[in-house]
């Protein structure tokens, strides 16, 4: 098992990071979340959990042993793939996956793409004893990730043209009412407009 990679990261796509470990690249799939925080060129160390079917070997990464913990426990439940529990990841922190469950907060669990009201019944059920408390106070909604697609691509096209995660999410916010109320947003242009809010700072 391999608890975690450290090495200069390689590569950077939309679902995964390569990171060079002793000349050997290694792919890590990746929440948006966590590939956000990594840089080409800079050294990074995530926790990883590997994955292994009859035709393949898979790593995930994470952006530390608590989403790493969540991640492995929720696929004890019945329906949950490595896949759905890291869709779970990248719409909710560690603390609102425990919240939700704790809480029988089927609404939440439901927000996550692949999971409908039964498949968060059941996660309720069979992790309620569990999962354990939250660490920290609050309502669920304060933890709930980026939900909206347009702003994890957003913020994906800010970050690998060099701009930090902190300033690409200043200037998410600072495009937000440009977003159409009916209708799919142009990502392209609120990625321009989101530049511009950029090069103005």
């Amino acid at each position: 098992m391999i608890a975690f990679v450290r090495g200069e990261v390689a590569a950077l796509t939309l679902t995964s990071a390569v990171l060079e470990v002793g000349g050997v690249g290694l792919e890590l799939m990746c929440t948006p979340n966590t590939l956000a925080e990594l840089r080409v060129g800079q050294v990074a160390a995530l926790p990883t959990s590997m994955v292994v079917r009859e035709d393949s070997l898979t790593l995930f990464g994470f952006a530390d042993d608590d989403e790493k913990q969540v991640f492995e426990l929720v696929q004890t439940a019945s329906g949950v793939g490595p896949k759905l529990a890291q869709a779970m990841l990248a719409v909710l922190t560690p603390d609102a996956v425990r919240r939700a469950v704790a809480g029988d907060d089927v609404r939440t669990l439901t927000a996550v793409p692949g999971i409908g009201q039964k498949g968060a019944q059941r996660i309720i059920l069979e992790l309620k004893d569990r999962i354990g408390a939250p660490s920290s106070s609050g309502a669920t909604a304060a933890h709930v990730r980026v939900a909206e697609p347009w702003r994890a691509q957003v913020q994906q096209g800010l970050v690998g043209l060099g701009w930090s995660a902190k300033d690409a999410d200043h200037a998410i916010e600072a495009v937000a009412d440009q977003v159409p109320t009916n209708g799919s947003p142009d990502v392209a242009a609120l990625l321009r407009a989101a530049l511009r809010t950029l090069s103005k700072a």
